[in-house]
């Protein structure tokens, strides 16, 4: 079968997702060990018998990262798989909002608290030559991913990873803090792909999803050296409850949205 068929047919058996077409395109690229845009080139190639098992497996709404290995974040491809979280093109929100705020007064150093895969600091890491940056983790599996993407991506030297639960032992100051933690209801339904393969603790953060951020926010204002800025994820609903607790702690706090206009993060200063 030609691969202008087999991705029709694949795109048809994923009609759960709102990227069909695309999930297909990055299975069919990874089963032929070449990019996606080296398939599209040439649509009258071959299909490999290696194709249809990866098919099966995003029917049954495994992500397609899961799958692959890889996703891809703002620069970098990342390595990923079960017991990381699957970075997602709004946390770049994070990354445009701190490139933003430091401008060419770039910072020395840098915190991910729940840094999963790595993909915040390292992200940052590579806008930012000169910094050197610590990623937390509670999670062994998302630290082993960490630890490997750093290697991959020529920062080994400059990114550190502990385990541990949030800020817990650790001392700053640090110029930059960076932070995406579970943020959803513990009642809030899912999609089948995110409930039933992504980890939970990395997903739910008590009724009302803002366990976290209580937590985290008197541990921003004590880890973050003067002049510097904290970025943290919000789910698009959270902004006023989030901003409410980072300003008791004295924080002055802007609101950036993502691409489709939610909004996304908020950096406190």
């Amino acid at each position: 079968m030609d691969v202008r068929t087999a991705l029709s047919q694949a795109a048809a058996r994923f009609a759960f997702s709102p990227t069909a077409r695309l999930d297909a395109e990055l299975l069919l690229a990874h089963a032929l060990g070449i990019e996606r845009n080296a398939l599209l080139l040439d649509l009258t190639r071959r299909t490999p018998d290696s194709f249809w098992p990866l098919v099966e497996r995003r029917a049954a709404q495994e992500p397609v990262a899961y799958i692959t290995g890889v996703r891809g974040f703002w620069t970098l491809d990342l390595m990923v798989g079960p017991g990381a979280l699957v970075p997602r093109a709004d946390s770049e929100t994070l990354i445009t909002a701190a490139l933003a705020h430091f401008g060419d007064r770039p910072p020395a150093t840098l915190l991910d608290l729940g840094t999963g895969p790595g993909t915040l600091l390292l992200a940052l890491l590579d806008e930012w030559p000169g910094a050197r940056g610590l990623g937390v983790d509670r999670s062994a599996e998302a630290l082993g991913y960490a630890v490997a993407n750093a290697s991959a991506c020529g920062m080994a030297d400059r990114a550190r990873f502990v385990r541990g639960d949030w800020a817990s032992a650790l001392s700053g100051p640090f110029d930059c803090i960076v932070t995406n933690p579970p943020y959803i209801g513990t009642a809030e339904p899912l999609s089948a792909e995110v409930r039933d393969y992504e980890p939970g603790a990395a997903l739910f953060a008590g009724p009302d999803g803002l366990a976290d951020y209580r937590r985290l926010a008197p541990e921003l204002r004590r880890l973050l050296a003067p002049g510097g800025a904290a970025v943290v994820e919000i789910g698009h609903e959270q902004a006023d409850a989030v901003t409410s607790l980072l300003e008791a702690q004295g924080f002055a706090v802007t609101l950036h949205r993502d691409l489709g206009g939610r909004p996304r993060a908020l950096l406190a200063h």
